[in-house]
């Protein structure tokens, strides 16, 4: 578990954010990989949303191998094998049932469970999950609640998800538990479904300069 927690914070800490993005039509998805890429967030998050997110996350990992790829709204064990064999570099979860962290748990490549509340998330750091997803971040407390639980779970890093737009993300970057954040406001679904990678460009290339605590 600790060699994969490792792989997970290297992966969190190549860019201060992780766009997430649900695709309709997988043909989009190297081009928008690249375009996340090549502004300076390597990281992206494809969400298990839709019909053929699967076959999305498989051409970002076949055609865009510079993008690390990771499959987002895991929520039963099946689809870690199907997130697997489809080329994911990594699982998200938006929340995580004792039988989900069982099976993230024995999965061969790292993952990052959802959590929203400090029980949860001291139940999945006994089961060796260092790195966790808050999620929905701004409405479980946002920034305050990570500097509140930064005390007494020391051990513990967050990529807060949910809530967070350009606006709010410098704040939880500023947490000093915070690896990174996901949102939205990176891919939105009108630009992703319209194509206008030129737009996404200069919306991934001023998160990229965000700056971290």
């Amino acid at each position: 578990m600790r060699d994969r927690t490792n792989i997970l914070l290297a992966i969190a800490a190549r860019a201060p954010v992780i766009p997430v993005v649900t695709i309709e039509d997988p043909s989009l998805a190297p081009a928008l990989a690249a375009t996340l890429v090549e502004a300076g967030l390597p990281v992206v998050e494809v969400t298990l949303r839709t019909p053929r997110a699967l076959d999305a996350i498989r051409a970002i990992a076949r055609h865009a191998p510079e993008a690390v790829v990771l499959a987002g709204t895991i929520v039963t064990p099946s689809q870690i094998g199907e997130a697997i064999d489809a080329g994911a570099a990594a699982l998200v979860t938006p929340g995580t049932s004792p039988g989900l962290a069982d099976a993230l748990a024995a999965a061969p490549i790292p993952a990052m469970p959802g959590c929203a509340t400090v029980s949860e998330a001291m139940a999945l750091h006994e089961r060796g999950f260092d790195l966790l997803k808050l999620f929905p971040a701004a409405a479980s407390g946002g920034p305050a609640w990570l500097k509140g639980i930064a005390g007494p779970l020391p051990g513990l890093r967050f990529c807060p998800t949910g809530g967070i737009d350009a606006q709010s993300a410098p704040a939880y970057l500023a947490c000093p538990n915070v690896a990174c954040v996901g949102g939205t406001w990176v891919t939105p679904a009108t630009l992703v479904a319209a194509g206008d990678l030129a737009a996404i460009g200069r919306l991934a290339r001023a998160a990229a300069a965000l700056m971290r605590g």
